[in-house]
């Protein structure tokens, strides 16, 4: 209890104080009794000493020093028996006291100290019974809460409620996952509107510790909680104090609720755990060929949020280490998937992904795009980032598939490329399954045509005769307004730039290639 308490009780109300008037609120632990010349052996912090003065120094230096010496061993503060001994507290122990903000009482002499210890001692074990009862109730009500929470916003909330504070959960690398604010201000406001500052911040203290106010911010002071997960910083708990320091049973509540957080949060992974799982075994059923339509993986399917009739994109994250994974690599890549999901949920799409070793399989819906927002977010220089052609259904899963591991072995860590980047490249170095891909991609427009195959020799020939008009004619032997035609033709189906130097250079790559399998 608080010394300004303490002087509320019955005998206490007629002592006066004599000094130290502005340190009221210092905690009494406890009362202790010591008449012996040096008490200091005696006494600890937080008691409240009772003395008749009888064995004081008369000195004032040494009453000076002994004053001092008290306040620097933390004591609530000092009762003094008079008149008797001394006729009220001596000058230099005032003087002593003032300096050092230590609180001195005069007691009136017919005050039997034991009184005093057995009003203070009750009201001290009242207090810590109610204490502890109340501590009892907020850990049942966060084990229920724990027990029946959907989600860490109902932890959140609970634990607000109960102590009637602004709460916030944050995850480890920023961002808030759960928010409460039974009494709104502006300061806690902006608080919960700038978590970043949340790790710029924080004192290399022991947990838990408090942050302090940032006026240019506008975020209050806050108590700061971990929660851990065996040796893993699975977040933070944070409470708003708002000038008002949080009382220990607030501390201790707390306490309770990080340990209930981390609970949760270990039944959620074990449920992700189990629907990642199943999500790994699906994706990887359909990226090997071995997906049979039955009505039961049609189910599964539908559960796990793929479409049959959507169009995907197949991804590939490669992470540069060594193979088999260390524990520090295993680590490195289980916090990419968890960066993955993270921005698969932030796009609204199903997570469907699975992981080899060291890489990371996945899915992405075309209507997301052809990936390039997603790098931004997952760039990394340890990390490549492959992304197949938009290819449909269940069958579209395994092409996708097939296109990202071809390109496995020109992983560069830290670039992004998609499969039609690279398709040049591995034409150049004379990779046969490349050429067919290569022109099968180019002409694919013209051969679904009818007559595409004229078409298709007819920018061949083109290519031949270096984009020249009258020579192309004269090789195909047409004249050259139908060979304006066809070509107007071609441009309309496949959407080509014959004044693109890099669609000319395609075109005669082509023809080399195809020439080169008619030889």
């Amino acid at each position: 209890m608080k010394l300004a308490e303490a002087l509320k009780l019955g005998n206490l109300q007629r002592a006066k104080v004599v000094a130290g008037a502005n340190a009221l609120e210092r905690t009494v632990r406890w009362v202790h009794v010591v008449d012996v010349p040096d008490p200091l052996p005696w006494v600890r912090e937080g008691d409240l000493l009772l003395t008749t003065g009888y064995a004081w120094p008369r000195d004032e230096a040494r009453q000076y020093r002994l004053i001092e010496q008290l306040a620097n061993r933390g004591l609530a503060g000092l009762g003094l028996a008079a008149p008797n001994f001394f006729e009220r507290m001596p000058g230099a122990a005032c003087r002593a006291a003032e300096e050092n903000n230590f609180p001195l009482l005069e007691i009136p002499w017919d005050i039997p100290f034991s009184s005093i210890t057995e009003e203070v001692h009750r009201c001290i074990l009242s207090t810590q019974r109610e204490l502890l009862e109340r501590s009892e109730s907020i850990h049942r009500e966060l084990m229920k809460a724990v027990l029946e929470a959907e989600n860490l916003q109902d932890l959140s909330d609970t634990l607000s409620s109960l102590i009637d504070r602004d709460v916030a959960i944050e995850h480890p690398e920023g961002g808030i996952l759960a928010y409460s604010e039974p009494a709104k201000t502006a300061a806690v406001t902006a608080f919960a509107s700038v978590p970043s500052l949340a790790l710029t911040t924080l004192p290399k203290t022991p947990f838990p510790f408090h942050l302090p106010e940032f006026p240019e911010h506008r975020l209050p002071a806050r108590f700061v909680c971990p929660i851990h997960l065996k040796r893993e910083l699975a977040g933070f708990l944070w409470i708003v104090e708002c000038g008002n320091p949080l009382t220990e049973l607030e501390i201790r509540a707390a306490e309770y609720a990080a340990v209930m957080i981390a609970l949760h949060l270990s039944q959620q992974r074990a449920l992700a755990s189990l629907e990642t799982q199943l999500g790994y075994s699906f994706l990887e059923s359909l990226q090997e060929g071995n997906f049979e339509p039955t009505p039961q993986m049609m189910k599964r399917a539908q559960i796990l949020g793929f479409d049959p009739e959507g169009t995907y994109f197949v991804g590939m994250l490669i992470l540069k280490a060594h193979v088999p994974l260390s524990r520090d690599g295993i680590i490195r890549r289980e916090k990419l998937a968890e960066q993955l999901k993270r921005e698969l949920q932030e796009l609204e799409v199903a997570v469907l992904l699975s992981i080899s070793q060291n890489q990371i399989t996945f899915l992405l819906p075309e209507r997301c795009g052809p990936g390039h927002l997603l790098w931004e977010q997952l760039k990394a220089q340890d990390v490549t980032f492959f992304l197949s052609q938009s290819h449909k259904g269940f069958d579209g899963v395994r092409k996708g598939y097939a296109e990202v591991s071809s390109m496995n072995p020109y992983s560069v860590p830290g670039q992004f490329s998609r499969f039609e980047d690279l398709l040049v490249h591995r034409v150049l170095i004379g990779e046969k399954d490349a050429r067919t891909l290569f022109t099968d991609k180019l002409f694919a427009s013209l051969n679904k045509s009818k007559s595409g195959d004229v078409l298709v020799q007819t920018l061949l020939a083109m290519a031949r005769s270096g984009f020249h008009l009258r020579r192309t004619a004269e090789m195909l032997n047409i004249h050259p307004k139908t060979l304006r035609y066809r070509l107007d033709r071609a441009v309309a189906l496949g959407g080509f730039d014959l004044e693109n130097p890099e669609t000319r250079f395609e075109f005669q790559l082509a023809e080399r290639v195809l020439s080169l399998g008619a030889n």
